[in-house]
């Protein structure tokens, strides 16, 4: 194995602990998008969107006994669906994007993701049905996910 091989396979090392830390970070996204989604959502007087449990039981093909079951199930679902995808900002750091750059890919990422599966797992409408305020509040929780996201990253991120 030469030197120059070597510092890949080093570099290569770094994934895990980039990973990590994006699964922390996509809590700490979690934690902001749930605060900013229960404003609105009292605010509004709206209830809480069942949509990622709908879309994880159409793909895991499980089906909660009654309504206690499906309220657990759904919010568990929320909190793993948002640390989950801090796995992707972990992997943006990995590939060396930081800042409003990584954010910005990480929102792209999560938002496009869910307008594209909703709608093709038949759980939610295309956006393009929602209305323009409705788009609106839900491009600004995935950004106030995406923001709360990067920014814990940065600050666990020990290579600043």
């Amino acid at each position: 194995m030469r030197i120059g091989e070597l510092g890949r396979l080093g570099r290569l090392g770094r994934l895990p602990a980039d990973v990590g830390v994006g699964l922390a970070a996509g809590l700490a996204g979690t934690v902001a998008m749930t605060v900013s989604s229960t404003v609105e959502m009292k605010l509004r007087g709206r209830s809480a969107s069942d949509a990622p449990a709908q879309a994880a039981v159409k793909v895991l093909g499980v089906e909660p006994r009654d309504e206690g079951a499906r309220t657990r199930f759904s919010t568990l679902m929320h909190w793993g669906y948002g640390t989950g995808w801090g796995a992707a900002r972990g992997l943006l750091g990995f590939l060396g994007l930081r800042g409003a750059a990584a954010a910005g890919a990480h929102f792209a990422t999560v938002w496009g993701t869910e307008q594209v599966m909703l709608p093709t797992l038949g759980v939610a409408p295309p956006a393009t049905r929602w209305g323009v305020q409705e788009v609106a509040l839900d491009a600004w929780h995935h950004l106030v996910y995406a923001a709360a996201a990067g920014t814990a990253y940065e600050i666990l991120d020990g290579r600043r």
